[in-house]
């Protein structure tokens, strides 16, 4: 089995001639761009409209292949010398792509679109079209986006690839030899406590080589996004984050309280689980991962793979079907190694219709939790590619949809096959374990970026500023469950969401995902089989609703409280489990 992805059906390398003959069509669609913009508005809306549409098409196409090819490559390769040169040239062909998008969005702003979307050849981008005019609003002038663009690859994105350079190649003294970050952190799922306490330590140990650089990169980025969300018009960053994901400020207030609602329930869990554990003081951060109960089964990337597949099939055949794809054609990069960078994600990459996945595997079955959601990733992109790519593009609350249902399916399923107590145990608590992350750390880290936002306004913070602003998020997330004096205030360094300066609050989706998937997934447990197409349906749809839009074309209402303390109810059902298989 192949445990590294496989480029080559994007490109052989960067000498590959089908490299340049994408970076050709981008150059070539450019000057085409620039036509339409000295006499393309000229002619009738109607006529002027579909050109545009054409030219941003081709450039979408062509851009995404490119930016996929270098940014998967850098992701396992995060100083290749070859790989950082491209970069830079496809940034400069994006830059140049800056000017044609801001003016057709001014144009599409002026138009009467009412008296358009009536054409044939206009009808299907209604919701891009409509989207696009709406936003104008927080848009600069072309000169300003221009410069903006031709900025950022020295500004928030050269920050950003400092963080995942420094990262993924920061060595970590333990056992007597240096291994990676990711490795490091990977020990956190050990069995034995030992191992878990001492890779802790190195890890806190090996941060304070590189906290001060990645302190400048998330100083440098927040300090941007801080800036520019005002000059567009936004209130703040985070009001920016909510409208950008197409979500009313009310449907994550209410999820944010029934979060913050749902505190002393999982406390309740994280104590217990401290008290089994042996300790007396609240649960230190070390053994917030420890395996509990015993499981049988151990992994490697095939097993984890097949055990996936065969999970996935007790959903539908189309599912399994998709991950089986990802298995033989290779789209998937499984082990850590210097230079890779940590965690896990998935691309989908629309011109080819494939995805491609990135893990850091280490056996656990935590890692084949993680294998199914960014799996799950790669179903929605399986839905979206039946969508024209300027239909495609969705918002990050629903982007953790079908992933958090592909963990789901697996957890549940894995819990009803269980043979004993005690890997009925392991597998509930490698639940509430997933469950708690996206609960409460993810509440942690919402508080944490709103307090490094607001604070970053009046000056730089110094590491041990950010630091404290860490351990205020996790005592007010965790509060008595977590041993104050075994915390981590680290947590913002290894976490890539904190440094995208265009994709802020990357946490509340997670959550978002997590319960708006159990609400879909007990749906599914209702109707059967009969449910799945819906499902599908709804995924491919989502680049051209609301977060609203989508919860209600299968009857949710995300804007009230109730749906997602319902939801977290049954996460209290699992608590319960725990509770009593620990007594």
């Amino acid at each position: 089995m192949h445990t590294e992805w496989s480029l080559k059906a994007l490109y052989e390398s960067y000498e590959d001639p089908q490299f340049q003959h994408s970076v050709e069509t981008v150059q070539a669609t450019l000057e085409k761009a620039s036509v339409w913009l000295d006499q393309g508005r000229q002619k009738e809306p109607r006529q002027a409209l579909i050109e545009s549409l054409e030219l941003l098409r081709s450039l979408r196409s062509e851009l995404t292949r490119l930016g996929a090819f270098v940014n998967l490559s850098l992701a396992t390769h995060t100083t290749d010398e070859a790989s950082l040169k491209a970069m830079q040239h496809v940034q400069s062909l994006q830059t140049q792509a800056t000017p044609f998008q801001t003016e057709m969005a001014q144009f599409i702003a002026s138009c009467d679109l009412e008296t358009l979307l009536d054409d044939p050849a206009l009808a299907p981008y209604r919701y891009f079209l409509t989207s696009t005019k709406e936003r104008a609003q927080y848009q600069l002038s072309t000169t300003e986006e221009s410069l903006l663009a031709a900025l950022n690859p020295t500004g928030s994105s050269a920050w950003n690839r400092l963080h995942g350079e420094l990262t993924s190649v920061v060595k970590v003294p333990y056992n007597g030899q240096d291994i990676t970050l990711s490795d490091v952190r990977n020990l956190a799922h050990d069995a034995s406590q030992d191992v878990r306490k001492a890779a802790y330590e190195a890890e806190l140990a090996a941060y304070p080589h590189i906290d001060r650089a990645v302190a400048s990169a998330l100083n440098a980025i927040k300090g941007e996004v801080n800036f520019l969300a005002r000059r567009r018009g936004y209130e703040s960053p985070l009001a920016q984050a909510v409208y950008q994901s197409r979500m009313q400020p009310q449907t994550l207030d209410a999820l944010i309280a029934a979060m913050e609602a749902s505190r002393p329930v999982f406390h309740r869990y994280l104590k217990r689980k401290a008290t089994v554990l042996g300790h007396t003081n609240g649960l230190p951060w070390y053994d917030l991962f420890a395996p509990m109960g015993v499981s049988s089964t151990t992994f490697d990337a095939a097993s984890a793979t097949q055990y996936v597949i065969d999970q996935f099939a007790t959903y539908s055949e189309g599912l399994a079907a998709l991950a089986k794809r990802a298995k033989d054609e290779a789209w998937i990069d499984f082990y850590p190694k210097s230079g890779k960078r940590g965690g896990a994600f998935c691309a989908n990459i629309h011109p080819l219709k494939e995805s491609r996945i990135l893990m850091n595997f280490e056996g656990s079955f935590s890692n084949v939790i993680t294998l199914a959601h960014e799996l799950g990733h790669a179903y929605h992109g399986d839905q979206v590619f039946k969508e024209d790519v300027l239909n495609a593009s969705y918002t990050m609350p629903v982007a953790e949809t079908a992933s958090t249902l592909c963990e789901t399916i697996v957890k549940r399923a894995a819990i009803e096959d269980a043979t004993s107590d005690d890997e009925k145990r392991f597998l509930i608590e490698q639940s509430l374990m997933g469950s708690t992350q996206i609960i409460i750390d993810i509440l942690s880290r919402f508080h944490f970026e709103k307090a490094v936002f607001e604070t970053r306004e009046k000056g730089p913070l110094s590491v041990e500023r950010i630091n404290q602003l860490m351990l205020d998020a996790q005592t007010y997330a965790y509060g008595d469950a977590l041993d104050p004096d075994v915390r981590h205030p680290y947590m913002w360094l290894n976490k890539p969401h904190y440094y995208s300066a265009g994709l802020s609050f990357y946490n509340f989706p997670y959550a978002f995902g997590l319960l708006f998937a159990k609400g879909i997934f007990a749906l599914y447990q209702e109707h059967g089989a009969s449910f799945v197409p819906k499902i599908d349906y709804l995924l491919q749809k989502t680049g051209q609703m609301s977060v609203e839009e989508v919860a209600a074309s299968i009857g949710i209402d995300v804007q009230d409280q109730a749906f997602w303390a319902g939801s977290l109810a049954v996460i209290e059902e699992e608590i319960e489990q725990f509770m009593a298989l620990t007594e």
